[in-house]
C-alpha cells in the first residue's frame, strides 16, 4: 500500500472540509454567514484532529488552523484558506508539464517583466546583490545544472527572491510550479527570502498560497 504524500493528504482534507460545509448548509436550509462558517469548520477540524481522520502529515496544519480560528473567529477564514489549497494543489496536480521546463519558462516571464535574473553564480557564502529596488530572482549556478536532468527537476532547488511574494508565487502557479513558504533566515543573498521547489511539486509542508 502507498504512503500518501503530503499534497495528496492536504487536498483530500481541504476537499472533506468544503464538501462537510456544503453538506451542513444544505441540511440547515440556510445561509451561513462567514462566521458561522469559521465556527463549524474549527470544530470540524478539532473533531477530525481528535478522530485521527487525516494523515500524520496534515496534523500540525489542523492544529495551527484549530489555533488561528480560536483567536480570530471569522477572519481566520477557513472557508477561503481551504479553497486557496484546493485551487494550487488541483491545478498543479493537473499540469503535465517537466518541471525543469517549467522553471525555464518562468524565468522567460520574470525577465519579460523586467526582473533581474541570476542562474550563472555559484552561492556558498552571503552575497548582496545591487538591484536598486528591482524584482529579482538568484538561483545558484551548481543547483540550476545539477538539479534538472533531461527537463525534469531530480533534486529541491532553492529560489532567491526580492519581490512581492504574491506576484512571485502567481507566476510560479502559472507555470504549474508549487513553492514553499519563503524563509528570511535561511537565505544566501541579502534581502531576499529563500523559497524551495521540489521534484513532482512535492512540497513537505504547506506551500506558498495565494490570498
Amino acid at each position: 500500500m502507498n504512503s500518501q504524500t503530503y499534497n495528496q493528504a492536504v487536498l483530500e482534507l481541504a476537499l472533506a472540509g468544503l464538501a462537510d460545509l456544503t453538506a451542513s448548509a444544505q441540511t440547515k436550509k440556510a445561509q451561513r454567514t462567514s462566521a458561522q462558517e469559521s465556527h463549524f469548520l474549527c470544530n470540524w477540524m478539532v473533531e477530525s484532529l481528535k478522530e485521527k481522520r487525516f494523515s500524520k502529515l496534515v496534523a500540525d496544519d489542523l492544529t495551527a488552523w484549530i489555533r488561528l480560528a480560536r483567536s480570530q473567529g471569522a477572519g481566520a477564514e477557513l472557508k477561503r484558506l481551504l479553497e486557496r489549497i484546493v485551487h494550487q494543489y488541483q491545478t498543479v496536480e493537473t499540469s503535465e508539464q517537466a518541471l525543469g521546463t517549467a522553471l525555464n519558462a518562468m524565468i522567460v516571464t520574470l525577465k519579460q517583466a523586467e526582473w533581474l535574473v541570476f542562474t550563472d553564480t555559484e552561492i556558498s557564502a552571503k552575497l548582496k546583490l545591487d538591484g536598486d529596488g528591482q524584482s529579482s530572482l538568484v538561483i545558484d549556478a551548481k543547483e540550476f545544472n545539477q538539479h534538472i536532468k533531461d527537463n525534469q527537476l531530480v533534486k529541491p532547488i532553492n529560489l532567491y527572491v526580492r519581490a512581492d511574494e504574491q506576484t512571485l508565487t502567481r507566476i510560479a502557479l502559472s507555470h504549474g510550479l508549487l513553492l514553499s513558504q519563503g524563509n528570511k533566515k535561511t537565505s544566501l543573498v541579502k534581502h531576499h527570502k529563500t523559497y524551495q521547489i521540489f521534484p513532482h511539486n512535492q512540497q513537505p509542508a504547506l506551500c506558498q498560497l495565494l490570498a
